[in-house]
């Protein structure tokens, strides 16, 4: 007897469509796994034989034979077990045929028949709603975020329950509920509690408004990671769609906890010791790197010139195109990468050039080799850089007033509005709107032009000079870019700011 049932497999963060056929026949007993199945897959024979008998069926000594069509792509991991076994039991005449013809399974089993969570449930879910199928079943631990998709969904925790519903009915798919619809706020530490550091927080209020990425230069101890840490607490809630393409993301990653979603912007700080596939993805089957894990939300890499070279020119492509495509001999995966990037690291080897008190004490070679590290082409891709001073001692033991977060996030609400109305943030404002969306007055225009000339502005530079004096403009309300908005913009720049002033 042969039977099939629906599934799916994951490549990148999509699923793919699975057929799997069973044929269950007399003879010599066996038991095999056809269709380029990985390891993980012919193990599940022996899993699938476990669930089967521990849950009070039979599984009879005869010549199974399991096909996973297209036969031309290859699987892996044991999101099939659920599907095959469900195969094997129709055929056997335990479940009826028509019950399982328009429903898409994935599950791992235990060998007492518990079905476990498996990675990719929300794309597996979007697959059946887009295939039009009836819903999925799936297990217990993956029902939020299958329940994203929009999709029906069953979830099971065990062999033995799914069988009673196939041979009954279905109980009513489950559904999200209102709690589990709110977008959840980050959770961080407050920017009121830095002392000082009026310019670098002025710099990271301006970089959250327009999604502008954006490069701390400064003595160890000065406060470049404390600074960091607090973008997350000044940007908005996701979206409904940000958090649809997070939990996939994570999910596919194996990143998502039991029953949860990513319904918070993520912030991803690898070490420098991460390889180019770790940052960017990789591998025999292509999976998230952190400038996916990222998306929508921040990229934060301390001590940026320790990075490999090779590592920090990768950023390069999802940095202008906000996808990274890993390219293999037989196919090749594009994986979403629109993250923000916040940087930080000393002026020098040793850390003290520029310091107000400490001498530095390497060469010029040394220097100019600790800065090659970081190319220039990178480099210009970073829209804000901002030298941060160590804080003295009087300011710590009389610190003034700082604004909170909070209050910062309401300016940043309002700057984001504005740029909604326009179409996108001003980080990502295309070319051909660039005149359109940023209007700059007479003085500006001059001022401009000055700054073309004497710091050498690459037309890369020129734009985002632009952009970001129209995200200044944006905090302040103002529909028109001004002198003292472009003027604000400049000293954001390498070319006259930051590393050059230290250098």
């Amino acid at each position: 007897m042969i039977a099939s049932v629906h599934s799916a497999y994951l490549w990148g963060t999509d699923a793919l469509s699975v057929v799997v056929e069973a044929d269950v026949q007399l003879g010599m007993p066996g038991f095999s796994i056809v269709g380029l199945p990985d390891n993980g897959v012919k193990e599940s024979k022996e899993r699938i034989r476990s669930a089967i008998k521990n849950s009070g069926f039979e599984f009879p000594p005869r010549r199974i034979t399991v096909n996973l069509a297209p036969a031309d792509q290859k699987k892996e991991g044991g999101i099939f077990d659920l599907p095959i076994c469900v195969a094997i039991l129709t055929a056997l005449n335990v479940i009826p045929r028509d019950r399982v013809e328009d429903i898409l399974f994935v599950g791992e089993l235990g060998l007492t028949g518990e079905v476990r969570p498996v990675r990719g449930a929300i794309s597996s879910a979007s697959l059946a709603r887009a295939k039009g199928f009836r819903g999925i079943v799936c297990p217990e631990a993956n029902t939020r975020e299958a329940c994203l998709s929009g999709a029906d969904v069953w979830p099971v925790r065990d062999l033995k329950e799914i069988v009673g519903f196939l041979r009954s009915a279905l109980p009513d798919p489950a559904v999200e509920t209102e709690t589990q619809k709110r977008p959840g706020n980050a959770s961080g530490p407050d920017l009121s509690d830095i002392v000082g550091q009026e310019l670098p927080k002025r710099a990271l209020a301006v970089a959250a408004a327009g999604a502008h990425n954006l490069l701390f230069v400064g003595p160890p101890g000065a406060g470049k990671s404390m600074l960091a840490r607090r973008l997350p607490p000044l940007l908005p809630p996701l979206s409904r769609e940000e958090v649809l393409q997070c939990t996939r993301i994570y999910s596919a990653a194996g990143k998502l906890g039991k029953n949860s979603v990513m319904n918070v912007r993520p912030f991803r700080a690898p070490h420098h010791t991460i390889s180019d596939a770790g940052l960017t993805g990789g591998g025999a089957f292509p999976s998230p790197g952190e400038v996916t894990l990222s998306h929508n939300g921040v990229l934060f890499l301390d001590e940026l010139p320790e990075f490999r070279r090779p590592v920090l020119e990768s950023l390069r492509q999802p940095l202008e195109d906000g996808f990274v495509t890993i390219s293999r001999a037989l196919s090749c995966v594009t994986f979403p990468a629109r993250f923000q990037l916040i940087g930080a690291m000393n002026p020098c080897p040793c850390g003290f050039l520029g310091h107000p008190s400490r001498e530095c004490r390497c060469t010029p070679v040394q220097l100019a080799r600790y800065r090659g590290r970081v190319s220039g082409p990178l480099l210009d891709r970073i829209d804000l850089h901002v030298w941060v001073d160590p804080v003295d001692a009087s300011s710590i033991l009389s610190p003034g007033h700082s604004p909170s977060s909070a209050r910062i996030k309401d300016l940043i609400t309002a700057a984001r509005a504005l740029q909604q109305e326009r179409g996108c943030l001003n980080a990502r404002i295309p070319d051909g709107e660039m005149e359109q969306a940023c209007g700059i007055d007479a003085s500006g225009k001059v001022l401009l032009l000055h700054a073309m000339k004497s710091c050498n502005l690459s037309m890369r530079g020129f734009r985002r000079v632009i952009k970001v004096a129209r995200t200044i403009a944006d905090l302040e309300g103002s529909r028109a870019i001004r002198h003292d908005h472009l003027a604000e913009a400049l000293q954001y720049r390498p070319d006259g700011t930051a590393l050059s002033l230290t250098g």
